[in-house]
């Protein structure tokens, strides 16, 4: 059974999404602040969190930028609660290492699907066991990693989706739309920025894609053959 941690200081909200997620068959555990969440994860990594963005002392931006910077964290995957509707907190998120999120209020049902999408398109990766050759890069599925030039290359649980599906259909033109559907595991209602931003993350973490993953203009991405090695 995959454990969900939730770190949420609204004692209804939490009990609501604990009651949710464990009627889906999922084991949950609770943190009402940043640094309770955070020191729960550290202890012992849950499959998923699911994260509020507004909680006292530490924030969720705080929390979620610690777990990427730590190796033991740095793949969960996470999924942020906010109340805010600007546009500007959504990426801002997305820009730490968030892998998806949700806006309060929200359907305790579509949480749940979301969790249950995201931990399937990881566990999908892992079951595979091969190992995909990129130029400089080599993703191992069974080991849900990545290196680049033979050093280990640390991306989120949605960028290393996002990544492998982009090798897999290289070549192809990719809507933004499609990349939500397939790799987001369902019809996403956030926008297409989200994918903007992962491809960007992407670019920066890995140079080698600046040039090899061609922007097509309003429409998608198209992650053209590798270039020979020098």
């Amino acid at each position: 059974m995959a454990r969900i941690l939730v770190v949420e200081d609204s004692p209804d909200i939490a009990d609501l999404i604990s009651h949710f997620l464990q009627g889906a068959g999922y084991l949950t555990t609770l943190a009402a602040t940043g640094s309770d969440g955070l020191g729960l994860a550290r202890a012992a990594p849950p499959d998923a969190i699911v994260l509020d963005l507004m909680l006292p002392g530490m924030d969720g931006l705080q929390v979620c930028q610690a777990l990427r910077a730590d190796v033991a964290t740095a793949a969960i995957p996470i999924i942020m609660l906010t109340a805010r509707g600007e546009e500007s907190d959504r990426i801002r998120g997305l820009e730490l290492g968030a892998d998806d999120y949700v806006t309060k209020p929200f359907s305790p049902k579509e949480l749940v699907a979301r969790v249950g999408a995201l931990l399937r398109r990881v566990q999908r990766s892992v079951a595979v066991g091969t190992v995909l050759l990129y130029g400089p890069l080599a993703i191992d599925s069974d080991r849900h990693t990545v290196q680049l030039n033979g050093g280990d290359l640390r991306l989120t649980a949605k960028e290393f989706l996002l990544l492998k599906y982009l090798i897999e259909h290289r070549g192809r033109v990719l809507s933004r739309d499609l990349l939500l559907t397939d790799v987001w595991s369902y019809q996403y209602t956030g926008g297409t920025r989200t994918v903007d931003v992962h491809i960007r993350r992407l670019r920066e973490k890995a140079p080698y894609l600046s040039r090899a993953i061609t922007t097509i203009k309003q429409f998608g991405y198209k992650l053209e053959d590798p270039a020979p090695l020098p």
